[in-house]
């Protein structure tokens, strides 16, 4: 005779499985095999991609990533090689004061209001954190001037952690090769998270700046330079012949052209 309890047991299992929902699909146009392949391809390209933002410590590095908003990186680097020099602590850029930090990056679009977010942003560092920069994202997106896609280059440049910052260049690819649409940058991130090989994901947010900063550019992609040209289901392809996969030069970094 069936035992009553072990009967209501598993009805019970049951009922709980059938309300569970099934997983969301990735949005993505790209097979599991296919993003394999891009991700390897541009790891052939580019094995050791770096931020083109010249740094030398993390407090720089903050400093030059709020500094780029709406700025090229060639710009920022001009700009902030003679100030790191003078002021490479938030100690030291609080010595400096406002009015100087302007004189330094007055190159800069929006330089007034960047340089008292650098003061700023120094001040609380030296109040609240020891003069440290903190390496969690919910500290960082606390300092004036520094938002998530900040917070998240800092994560991964200063602490070598992987992280997806969805600047204009990688907010562009993802919609325009459909590889991780979506209408915010915040959306694009967290698609990016799941389509790209979690092997691949430490270096996938430089590949991806990159290709779009000097493959597939805005105005006009560069399909006949593009690696991934015969995988790209980018409505805007004009090729369908890949580049010859070959290492490209190692990056200059302060004498990018934007």
């Amino acid at each position: 005779m069936a035992n009553p309890k072990l009967k209501s047991i598993s009805k019970s299992l049951q009922n709980s499985i059938a309300r569970r929902k099934p997983a969301a699909a990735v949005k993505t146009a790209y097979s599991l095999a296919e993003r394999e392949e891009i991700f390897r391809r541009f790891s052939v390209q580019r094995p050791e991609p770096r931020g083109e933002l010249e740094h030398t410590n993390p407090f720089t590095l903050v400093v030059a990533v709020a500094l780029s908003a709406q700025a090229t990186d060639a710009g920022v680097n001009k700009a902030t090689r003679a100030l790191f020099k003078v002021a490479d602590t938030p100690q030291k850029m609080l010595d400096l004061g406002e009015e100087k930090v302007r004189d330094y990056i007055k190159t800069i679009g929006l330089y007034r209001n960047k340089a008292k977010n650098v003061i700023a942003l120094s001040q609380m560092l030296v109040d609240e954190f020891a003069g440290k920069v903190p390496e969690t994202r919910e500290e960082l997106v606390r300092l004036p001037g520094v938002g998530r896609k900040t917070a998240n280059v800092v994560l991964s440049m200063a602490f070598g952690q992987a992280t997806m910052a969805v600047d204009t260049h990688i907010f562009r690819i993802a919609n325009r090769i459909k590889l991780a649409p979506g209408k915010t940058p915040d959306e694009v991130e967290e698609r990016l998270m799941k389509v790209v090989p979690k092997h691949y994901l430490y270096h996938a947010h430089h590949w991806l700046i990159l290709h779009g900063r000097y493959t597939c550019k805005a105005r006009r992609p560069e399909c006949e330079r593009c690696v991934i040209a015969d995988i790209c289901k980018s409505p805007e392809k004009s090729c369908d012949i890949p580049a010859p996969l070959v290492e490209l030069p190692p990056q200059v970094i302060g004498e990018a052209v934007e």
